[in-house]
């Protein structure tokens, strides 16, 4: 990997994402309904996601030329002959903010040979930008934080999601119920971005979830690591986890314990 100036690229990438936020603010309510697209069941898009991510995409090309992106809404092009990689979801948490739920975020990492090593994720709604860079820490708004010292799964909020696909769901909610009668309790935000940035933070004490994709955790994964904690696929491996499309992320004092309880569901690797 070269050496590149990567506190300097999440400080442009935090300055993005707070731009983009103003956008996706001053659009919140305006969006009709035919303006919405239904890309698969459930899962929607419009065009405050895709004007997203084109201005970041604009606001991170120049910092390095030649850099591949993997983008949620697919309106740039990868380039395979790269190391380096940008990843983006514009708005992560669409529903949430179609419906007007003031729960949804922007995130960028940038990833080296598909394992992220600087990763932004900025809480639109509360103005909360999480950051992180490879050796760097994590911060919230430019102070350091870290997760959370809860030693045990009985005493943990734990945090997850649902796939969109109805076939996974009815071994995901035997899971569900183990873990709700195994933690203190359960949160779903709807955005995969802020439920790690969150665990990060040591708002949750872990997250699990599946059926994701690699612009849903990328920066959130890394700003986990860089706060003390433990990301994993389900089957506990720790690299190669933007190709897993499952993540669980946690203090690392719980994750053990956890992983146990949600290695049970159904996989596509």
């Amino acid at each position: 990997m070269g050496s590149y100036p990567l506190e300097k690229f999440v400080a442009v990438a935090e300055g993005a994402a707070r731009e983009a936020g103003q956008f996706i603010r001053a659009e919140l309510g305006r969006v009709r309904a035919e303006q919405v697209l239904e890309k698969e069941k459930n899962s929607l898009v419009s065009y405050v996601d895709i004007e997203t991510e084109r201005m970041l995409a604009d606001a991170l090309r120049p910092l390095l030329p030649g850099a591949g992106f993997l983008t949620e809404e697919s309106t740039q092009a990868l380039h395979s002959d790269s190391d380096y990689c940008w990843i983006i979801d514009p708005l992560d948490g669409t529903t949430n903010f179609l419906k007007g739920i003031p729960v949804f975020s922007v995130s960028i990492a940038l990833a080296f040979r598909m394992e992220p090593i600087m990763g932004v994720v900025y809480d639109v709604m509360q103005e909360e930008a999480f950051t992180a860079w490879q050796d760097g820490g994590a911060h919230l708004n430019g102070r350091r934080i870290s997760v959370s010292d809860v030693g045990q799964l009985d005493d943990a909020i734990v945090a997850t999601g649902f796939p969109y696909k109805a076939g996974y769901r009815p071994q995901l909610s035997e899971i569900f119920t183990e873990v709700l009668h195994h933690s203190r309790g359960i949160r779903r935000l709807g955005s995969a971005a802020l439920d790690l940035a969150y665990t990060a933070a040591g708002r949750f004490d872990a997250y699990y979830e599946t059926r994701l994709n690699a612009w849903d955790i990328a920066a959130g994964i890394l700003i986990v690591r860089e706060a003390g904690g433990r990301a994993s696929n389900f089957r506990n491996a720790s690299g190669g986890i933007l190709r897993a499309h499952h993540v669980m992320a946690s203090n690392g004092l719980v994750h053990d314990e956890l992983l146990q309880l949600v290695s049970k569901a159904p996989l596509d690797d």
